[in-house]
């Protein structure tokens, strides 16, 4: 694996750690969950044979400290530090972004916001709850995720959390096997577990409560791939992509592996994301 040139950028409330390989137009990559530049390690490096490849730790992840660790945060401000490093690393020339979970839904937001600095978003699951016919149950599960975490500490939140992410009757995550892993893997874990509370206190009731702009979304779907994994049909982050996508009647791209594919089957997960933006680049082309 190449070693990325590391950067700090400093932001309102916040200064960013960023990553960056390869040469080419750049293709920033915004991580999701508890995770940071390192989840998108398994594919930056064969993107960076094309592009300039970019990714970060979110604002109050990992290596990205808060001014204020109490700070609430918005969907809106999150979008504004990607747009900051877009404006940094490629200025005045439109970019690729891809997002993951509730960094898709930071990459939507910054396409609806600076659509004439977006050549392309693809946007794996973003759980945006609040466009489901069904919204009332998943504000009732964020409420329980909540109240737990108050009352009982993290990782019963997180499995709360968890649980209501998978389809009813779905096999539970195997813990066991967070302690298999090799060293750097192990590593990434660890942060993950570390940013846990910040992800369920303060980004999870925040991002799940966002409400797109959704005619705004139908209006740049040219430039939108809206994705899931092949293996999380049904499960409550795939679906709001899904119903956007069938309400824009566009085309809906399955990635290999599950809501964390991009973990899971890293290689299968990178090689089709280049189709993706290959496709893009033909498009922006002709």
């Amino acid at each position: 694996m190449t070693s990325p040139a590391i950067g700090r950028l400093r932001v309102d409330g916040a200064t960013l750690h960023y990553e960056v390989r390869g040469k080419g137009p750049l293709l920033l990559l915004i991580p999701g969950g508890t995770g940071g530049a390192a989840s998108y390690d398994g594919v930056a490096d064969d993107l960076a044979a094309d592009y300039t490849v970019a990714s970060y730790d979110p604002r109050g992840m990992s290596r990205s400290p808060l001014d204020d660790p109490e700070a609430r945060q918005r969907v809106e401000q999150h979008a504004d530090d990607a747009f900051r490093l877009l404006e940094l690393l490629s200025p005045g020339v439109p970019a690729r972004v891809v997002g993951c979970s509730s960094g898709a839904i930071v990459a939507l937001h910054l396409l609806t916001t600076h659509p004439g600095r977006i050549e392309r978003v693809v946007a794996h699951e973003p759980p945006l709850v609040e466009v489901l016919p069904d919204v009332a149950e998943h504000r009732a599960l964020l409420a329980r995720v909540q109240d737990t975490l108050r009352r009982e500490g993290p990782m019963p939140a997180a499995a709360v959390f968890a649980a209501g992410m998978r389809r009813p009757g779905a096999d539970p995550v195997d813990a066991k096997a967070a302690t298999e892993l090799p060293p750097q893997a192990a590593a990434r874990v660890a942060r993950t577990m570390a940013n846990m509370p910040y992800f369920l206190g303060r980004i999870v009731p925040s991002f799940m409560a966002y409400t797109p702009d959704v005619d705004r979304l139908k209006a740049l779907s040219d430039r939108l791939v809206l994705a899931g994994g092949a293996d999380s049909r049904g499960e409550l982050p795939y679906r709001p992509a899904a119903f956007l996508a069938e309400r824009f009647g566009t085309s809906f791209v399955h990635f290999p592996g599950g809501h964390t594919g991009l973990s899971t089957h890293p290689a299968e997960f990178g090689e089709l994301l280049r189709k993706v933006l290959e496709i893009a680049n033909v498009q922006a082309a002709s």
